[in-house]
């Protein structure tokens, strides 16, 4: 017999129900991303805002995202030891799955502040390939953590889109890091 919130159950639905589920959370997701897009678009930038004080926040932004995507790495270690996709891991320990969620607010608290100044200081700028990128790439970020988190919360929706949203989000995180920290730690241009 299968509870409500059980993995079974969770992986045997997807039907009608899940599908309109799955279908929202997307929607929601993209229209976060879209919201942030068109905030970026509309502000006008003020290159003068500064990070924590400092009057050249580049260094700072890009130590903070290498620290992000470090723990993205490890977010994504403890995931696959959580799904038994580790090889010679085995079970994890109970406590894992709580490391999980706390490197995981700590990955996105590191964020904000990066996201905060580069869409106050730049908006969303498309004036070159790595600008757009990494612009684009910001907005969906924001889109894709929400949609996770709304999968973390749900037990009527199948498994599935739990893991895929969060490699997604390794993934646009590893494109940020190498459009901005990356481009920075290479003499501001990308190898």
């Amino acid at each position: 017999m299968t509870t409500p919130g059980s993995s079974a159950s969770r992986a045997g639905e997807g039907g009608r129900g899940g599908g309109r589920g799955l279908a929202g959370i997307g929607l929601l997701g993209v229209g976060v991303a879209a919201a942030i897009y068109v905030a970026g678009r509309l502000n006008p930038p003020d290159y003068t805002f500064s990070l924590f004080g400092q009057a050249n926040p580049l260094g700072l932004k890009s130590l903070l995202g290498t620290i992000a995507l470090g723990l993205a790495v490890v977010q994504v270690l403890l995931a696959l030891w959580i799904y038994r996709r580790l090889p010679l891991a085995g079970r994890p320990p109970r406590p894992v799955p709580t490391v999980h969620r706390v490197v995981g607010f700590v990955l996105f608290a590191l964020t904000v502040p990066v996201a905060v100044h580069c869409l106050i200081a730049y908006g969303v700028q498309l004036t070159s390939v790595r600008v757009a990128v990494h612009s684009i790439a910001g907005c969906f970020f924001y889109g894709a953590f929400v949609a996770k988190v709304l999968l973390v919360q749900s037990r009527r929706l199948p498994r599935w889109p739990l893991p895929v949203a969060g490699g997604t989000l390794a993934v646009v995180l590893g494109v940020l890091w190498w459009t901005s920290a990356l481009w920075y730690y290479n003499g501001f241009q990308l190898p």
